[in-house]
């Protein structure tokens, strides 16, 4: 599949950057503006992208709320887990240090451009009209008017129904341009990680490899001990066998670096499984939205990263305030490649624009890391089917129990039978 290929071409970049970079050294810095091209790229989308995620977030907010007591038991646990999941992204980061001591000098200086801001934090989110701010480029007024639309259109009831299809259709616009900006991903990769290179060597290499290492053991930390601890305690299942019976679908995100690649599966084999179609209805497509456990470390891990790697750390308030932005900015960023990278840009241009030029750091890695933030955010949201099922009692713990035992096998015809 087309993915498949701009994987491999990713990698061929990277080996062929690294390679560049180490060869050349200092005369392979200027490689770099490849990479802060395809970051500026990104940038542009990320305005675009924060507005239509909040405001069909809130959206599914408001239906999900109409199911009662299903929807309020899946939007707490939402919320819960993935501010949990994003407390965990931030004490592994400072624990680890990923970047330090890297003195990034491929990276080009960020200018902090000329601003008609006030210095007033609240004067300065309320945008000049209410499209400027999908113009001007400053994310917390596209996130200040995305809430302001979202909180509109749901009081507005039935009759914002067009409205929320029409931002659909504007979302899948977007997202269909960051697609087609994507395949120019190893172009940047190649020109990020050469320019990284050439400038710190050795030690570049290693700071990222630190990083993945790091970022792939906390991913596998919070799926087994975290989640696996919860499923346990509250339904008495195991997670392995939880993780074993989705098998195939965790071979198709690897192979598509996408969760939403496997949400018609998820929702046919959970059904099967045991849980009820009305608990399945809600929690699995809401939580495709709320529910983005490996998104949220991702964020903060890469976000400690490129302050560290850039030798200016960020401070304790504003790794907190980035993590009250990013619980609120990351909704929406599953299931679609590049949209991470998107959300990260979004959340240091808001707290630290100094360092929006050090995600170009990130590009060279950031397919590789996609899986396990794919990976991570489906385990949560099947753990959390189960869970909010069994707390709202909408599973047969039987069959859920000889389902995983395999001695009720998934029948592949499910998936055609049952128009999912």
């Amino acid at each position: 599949m087309a993915t498949h290929w701009l994987y491999l071409a990713v990698i061929a970049a990277v080996v062929l950057g690294t390679a560049v970079g180490l060869v050349l050294r200092s005369d392979a810095a200027g490689l770099a503006v490849l990479g802060t091209a395809f970051v500026n790229l990104v940038k542009m989308m990320i305005g675009p992208i924060i507005f239509c995620s909040i405001v069909l977030g809130i959206g599914s907010v408001r239906k999900a709320s109409q199911v009662g007591k299903v929807g309020g038991y899946a939007l707490i646990y939402f919320l819960v887990m993935s501010t949990f999941a994003l407390v965990v992204g931030l004490l592994v980061g400072n624990i680890v240090h990923p970047g330090d001591g890297l003195a990034a000098g491929g990276v080009p200086a960020y200018t902090v451009p000329a601003t008609t801001g006030t210095g007033n934090f609240l004067l300065d989110v309320i945008p000049t009209t209410l499209f400027s701010s999908l113009t001007d480029g400053s994310v917390l007024q596209a996130l200040f008017v995305a809430l302001l639309v979202g909180f509109a259109v749901q009081a507005m009831g039935s009759r914002g129904e067009p409205v929320l299809s029409a931002i659909g259709s504007l979302q899948k616009l977007v997202f269909t341009i960051l697609a087609g900006i994507m395949w120019l991903a190893p172009v940047g990769a190649f020109g990020a990680i050469a320019g990284v290179v050439g400038g710190a060597g050795w030690s570049a290499i290693g700071s990222l490899a630190l990083l993945m290492g790091a970022f792939y053991l906390t991913c596998a930390i919070f799926v087994f001990g975290v989640l696996g601890a919860l499923l346990k305690v509250t339904t008495g299942f195991s997670v392995f066998k939880l993780l074993s019976y989705l098998r195939r679908e965790f071979l198709l995100i690897v192979a598509t670096a996408s969760s939403e690649t496997a949400l018609p599966r998820l929702i046919t084999k959970m059904e099967h499984l045991g849980v009820s179609r009305p608990v399945v209805g809600v929690v699995v497509p809401t939580g495709y939205s709320f529910n983005l456990d490996g998104t949220a470390i991702y964020l903060t891990m890469a976000s400690l990263f490129i302050g560290n790697a850039l030798g200016d750390p960020l401070s304790v308030g504003e790794q907190i305030s980035l993590l009250l932005f990013m619980i609120i900015a990351s909704k929406g960023a599953a299931g679609v490649t590049g949209a991470g990278l998107a959300t990260l840009g979004g959340g240091l241009a808001a707290h630290r624009p100094d360092l929006v030029n050090g995600v170009s750091l990130i590009v060279a890695i950031d397919r590789f890391m996609s899986e396990a933030r794919a990976v991570t955010n489906f385990a949560g949201n099947a753990v959390a089917t189960v869970v909010v099922g069994h707390l709202v009692e909408g599973v047969d713990h039987e069959r859920i129990r000889a389902v995983l035992d395999g001695k009720i096998p998934f029948d592949e015809e499910e998936m055609l039978l049952g128009e999912h």
